[in-house]
């Protein structure tokens, strides 16, 4: 029997009598994300649930829904790809900010189009303050340009974000998460910061080694004026962009039957939209400036001011994304259209090319599970309008607004990948940076070993040793080999006589006598 457990609760029941379980359920109730009154009440009935069960009360250890531990061997993956990543950035010259991984409830609400605003959590009251976790970094960025009265920055951001999501773990899709931001604000010439942005993308994911991957490019304006044409009204933009968002996940039949049946769309116009939004699907071996051009033969679209201007903005674009390398790995395609509201121009989305588990493991598998889609791996846009409606709301000159364009890596996607791809590689990954493991060959010398150690400490050089007075000598070279360390320093009674230490390759398993004053250099030398 399941049992209807209130959902803040972080304990699960286990071994409970008929009673115990008759009272569980009196006590379920649906929790309500934004009442506050509601949480209080359940935890007041989870206590009271906790002290009648007594001695029977029994929970079951777990993470939250939709969030998940880390063990070294992860973490070893996660450092890898955040310090790819961060290096990228910094060659590109953004600086690093933080912010508050909660904010005011009024900054985020509003920003996030029909489907994210659902899905932000919500805290309860706090000293008269209605806070909310941070959905993403992009509206806390453009709160603090505001507020700072910032002109211009190139920054990057790593840190997590919350949603209030129905989380797919195998997907890469969590409740809790980390984003890594490029942004650059400022005044700056037509589609510069966008193709620097795509640029970084692209730089990121080759270093990275995931596999094929292609960014799909569109543009807010030439959006509405699809829409225009179409006859759809201005005041269902957001709601139809909501549905179109789907197509890459859901055939055109289930998107029309939800525009039409479920949001009351005009059917003529859902129809007279088809054509727009499949114009990359059933025109796949155009290139994406051979795409634009036939948009604009298109009678009703090439007489459409907002289709024109966002299709020169394009072209230049991809002008510049040729300069830089990256064109043929980018792709025009007019379905792709960002739930969020905030977008204003270019908008673009990063996925990996028919990535699944088969992808490293070269097999013909028909197992469902071995083939695992994770969606975007990148995704952002221009918003030149955010830093406006801070400044706006604030009181503030609307005159002083900051243009935005940046991109945004889903972190997590990019781990499941790594970790698959190590996986069925058996690869063995390290968790630790140890250069030097300090071994004794004889017993009474783990004072020697501990001098050793601070003298290489003393020297930047990442050491260990064993925390036994008189361990094994087999047993500390197994542990080398199994952490992948590449060097051992071997002391002994016959190397304390002779004024030396033996220095051992872990791979080669070499060894030779270095005298202990020249250790330090010895080992600086090798491990340049």
């Amino acid at each position: 029997m399941m049992l209807q457990i209130p959902r803040i609760a972080p304990l699960l029941f286990a071994s409970t009598s008929s009673a115990q379980v008759t009272c569980l359920a009196h006590f379920s109730v649906v929790y309500d994300h934004r009442s506050g009154r509601k949480v209080k009440e359940q935890v007041a009935k989870l206590q009271a649930l906790k002290a009648q069960l007594g001695d029977d009360f029994k929970m079951v250890l777990k993470t939250p829904k939709g969030t998940r531990d880390y063990g070294p061997k992860a973490m070893a993956i996660r450092e890898k790809v955040l310090k790819i990543i961060t290096e990228t950035f910094k060659r590109h010259g953004a600086e690093t900010i933080d912010t508050p991984v909660f904010e005011l409830r009024d900054v985020l609400l509003g920003k996030y189009g029909e489907e994210g605003g659902k899905l932000v959590f919500d805290l309860s009251d706090q000293g008269g303050e209605l806070c909310s976790l941070r959905y993403d970094l992009t509206v806390p960025f453009a709160r603090y340009v505001a507020m700072n009265k910032i002109s211009n920055i190139k920054r990057y951001h790593i840190a997590k974000v919350y949603r209030r999501d129905q989380p797919v773990m195998t997907k890469g899709r969590y409740r809790e998460f980390y984003q890594c931001d490029f942004d650059i604000a400022g005044q700056y010439d037509l589609m510069l910061p966008e193709a620097e942005c795509l640029k970084v993308v692209d730089e990121v994911l080759n270093s990275l080694n995931l596999g094929e991957f292609y960014t799909k490019l569109n543009h807010r304006l030439l959006l509405e004026g699809i829409f225009s044409i179409c006859g759809i009204k201005q005041s269902d933009f957001k709601t139809v962009c909501s549905s179109v968002d789907k197509l890459d996940k859901a055939p055109w039949l289930e998107v029309r039957a939800e525009l039409v049946n479920d949001k009351h769309i005009d059917e003529k116009a859902v129809d007279a939209l088809e054509y727009y939004v499949r114009l990359r699907e059933n025109n796949a071996s155009l290139g994406s400036v051979e795409l634009l051009d036939l948009l604009l033969e298109d009678e009703k679209a090439g007489s459409n001011k907002q289709i024109k201007q966002a299709v020169d903005e394009l072209k230049i674009l991809f002008e510049y994304l040729e300069i830089y390398g990256v064109s043929t790995r980018v792709l025009f395609d007019p379905s792709l259209a960002r739930g969020l509201d905030y977008y204003t121009g270019a908008i673009y989305e990063t996925v990996m090319k028919d990535f699944s588990f088969n992808a490293f493991t070269n097999t013909d598998s028909t197992n469902p599970e071995d083939h695992v889609t994770v969606g975007s791996v990148a995704a952002g846009g221009r918003y030149d309008k955010l830093v406006g409606m801070f400044l706006e709301s604030a009181g503030k000159k609307k005159a002083d607004d900051v243009p935005c364009v940046g991109i945004s890596f889903g972190i997590e996607r990019l781990f499941s990948i790594m970790e698959m791809k190590e996986e069925s590689e058996k690869s063995a990954g390290r968790t630790n940076e140890t250069e030097v493991y300090v071994a004794s060959a004889q017993k009474g010398l783990l004072k020697e070993r501990m001098k050793l150690c601070r003298i290489l400490w003393d020297a930047g050089i990442k050491s260990e040793f064993a925390y036994k007075a008189n361990p094994k000598m087999l047993n500390q070279l197994q542990y080398c080999e199994d952490r992948v360390i590449p060097w051992v320093v071997i002391v002994g009674e016959r190397e304390l006589k002779e004024g030396v230490v033996k220095l051992r390759n872990v791979v080669s398993r070499e060894e030779t006598d270095i005298p202990y004053d020249e250790i330090v250099n010895e080992l600086q030398n090798r491990l340049s």
